[in-house]
């Protein structure tokens, strides 16, 4: 008696790579599907294993390589919170949903050196320096001056993504946004409206008096800024590629 050989196809080959202070919890789970093929580098896909803050470091390391942000943490509003095996499973039939998010580039030019380029899934946000001495700056929209070049005088600013606007940008403005990019001013002693632009806008600001204090992401570098040094932030040409079990219909909505 033969039996019939299986007319389905077999799901394509997949190099995973998981990333997290935990990452080895999920090494069982990946190694039950023959289609999910574990590594150290090169990957297909990499799995964020812990909170938002995984994913957005997994983002950095990985720039533009799909992500599935499995939950393990208190809090993570960025991350699926089903069961490891059910995301995996979902993975390895290729029945995650593809979400694609805009994400922020910024040339950062300091005196004296040679301009660098950073990305950014979330925000790129400057800080005082000093807890006793404000930050003063400018800011340009397209080349044209904001508020007839007006000093803003405060404790810093962000600029972020739709996708960032849900964290420290809805903490400043107690507001969010979907489409374009977000500038958040913080504690300025003029009244300075936030701001959001489209995403055709290319937003330069000047440090008029630091020293302030520049971050972005889950980065564990910063660098301080000074009287004359000057950050563009721009639209970045390639998104983030975030897979979730089902689609996201909103920004505040969690995976």
């Amino acid at each position: 008696m033969s039996s019939l050989a299986s007319t389905e196809p077999r799901p394509q080959p997949v190099r995973v790579l998981i990333f997290g202070a935990q990452a080895k919890q999920l090494e069982d789970e990946v190694a039950k599907h023959e289609n999910l093929i574990q590594v150290a580098d090169q990957p297909d896909v990499v799995v964020s294993y812990g909170g938002d803050g995984t994913l957005l470091a997994a983002e950095l390391r990985w720039p533009g390589l799909p992500k599935v942000p499995i939950l393990n943490s208190y809090r993570g509003h960025r991350c699926i919170p089903h069961p490891p095996n059910e995301v995996i499973a979902g993975l390895a039939r290729h029945a995650l949903v593809k979400n694609v998010y805009t994400k922020l580039e910024c040339v950062l030019s300091l005196r004296g050196q040679e301009p660098r380029t950073f990305t950014a899934l979330n925000e790129f946000a400057t800080h005082m320096g000093r807890i006793n001495s404000a930050v003063r700056f400018k800011l340009w929209l397209n080349d044209e001056p904001y508020e007839d070049g007006l000093e803003i005088l405060g404790d810093g600013f962000l600029v972020c993504t739709p996708f960032g606007s849900t964290a420290y940008y809805n903490k400043i403005s107690r507001g969010i946004f979907t489409k374009g990019i977000g500038i958040a001013f913080k504690a300025t002693t003029e009244h300075t409206n936030h701001l959001v632009l489209p995403d055709t806008v290319v937003c330069r600001f000047l440090i008029t008096r630091g020293p302030t204090i520049l971050a972005y992401d889950s980065a564990q570098e910063y660098f301080e800024l000074n009287a004359g040094d000057e950050l563009v932030v721009r639209k970045h040409p390639k998104g983030a590629t975030i897979l979730t079990c089902g689609p996201v219909k909103r920004l505040d909505e969690p995976f």
